[in-house]
């Protein structure tokens, strides 16, 4: 496949912030078992891996600026292009030794997400994205499954976890989409979990108040692959709002008016008994 230089040089930083990240990932598990445990540690590698990306990506555009999971924004001098980076999606997954995890990089040009990359170094799987380029998967063409039925498919989502989110909203939308589907996965990294619908491993994915590093990257994957993406109620899908679902164009529309009707139950059981 041909690649861009832009696309390169992102490439070039997730896959050395990467390889960090595959080198503390071996130590995790022997840090299971220590009093202190690894959470010091992981907060670590993440820094060691931002820092890898901030380096690379400022010394190919030293005039473009950043939106980072731990740095936040940092403004540039060329206002029309921004680079937005989690140096590790997944981080729970990583402190457990669960390989699901991975380097998100997205660039952003007026607002607009024109490439994305993400690497999982643990399964050493590279997603990448040019607008208008298509989606690829280690040099192979992906793209968004097929099915059309709902009793057939298998969805991703985020579960809200302590002091997070609407818990009581969030268990409607379980229950409308478990009475309809083939199952319901929880990998917990929302950059992978675009990237796996972009490759036709989940055939659609929702989930709310995600922040612009979880799903900027992923997002142009969907696209780029033939899916369809919005906010939750079908509204243009905005990166910087974070609420996303996607899927193929039906499954898409599918899950759009599923998640309406859990809305709908869940006012309507709010609401005093007339």
């Amino acid at each position: 496949m041909a690649q861009s230089a832009l696309l390169n040089v992102m490439i070039t930083a997730a896959m050395k912030a990467g390889r960090i990240l595959a080198r503390d990932f071996g130590e995790v598990q022997n840090l299971q078992v220590s009093m202190k445990g690894p959470a010091d540690f992981v907060s670590a590698a993440d820094r060691r891996a931002e820092e890898t990306v901030y380096r690379e990506l400022s010394r190919a555009r030293p005039d473009w600026g950043f939106l980072m999971e731990e740095r936040g924004a940092v403004e540039g001098r060329d206002p029309q292009h921004r680079w937005i980076v989690d140096p590790l999606d997944g981080t729970t997954n990583f402190l457990h030794g669960l390989p699901i995890f991975a380097v998100s990089i997205a660039l952003e040009r007026d607002g607009e997400i024109v490439a994305g990359v993400i690497f999982n170094p643990a399964m050493d799987e590279l997603f990448t994205a040019e607008k208008g380029g298509g989606a690829f998967m280690n040099d192979r063409r992906i793209r968004v499954a097929a099915r059309q039925r709902m009793p057939e498919a298998l969805f991703g989502t985020g579960v809200p976890f302590l002091g997070k989110g609407d818990h009581p909203g969030f268990l409607y939308e379980l229950r409308q989409i478990m009475g309809e589907s083939a199952g319901i996965r929880r990998y917990g990294a929302a950059a992978l979990d675009l990237a796996y619908v972009a490759s036709g491993r989940l055939d659609g994915f929702w989930e709310r108040a995600l922040q612009p590093w979880d799903v900027a990257a992923g997002a142009i994957l969907v696209r780029e692959a033939g899916g369809f993406l919005t906010g939750i109620e079908g509204e243009p899908f905005d990166h910087i709002r974070g609420d996303v679902v996607c899927g193929n164009e039906f499954m898409h529309k599918a899950l759009v008016t599923e998640l309406g009707k859990a809305t709908a139950k869940r006012k309507a059981a709010r609401s005093p008994a007339s």
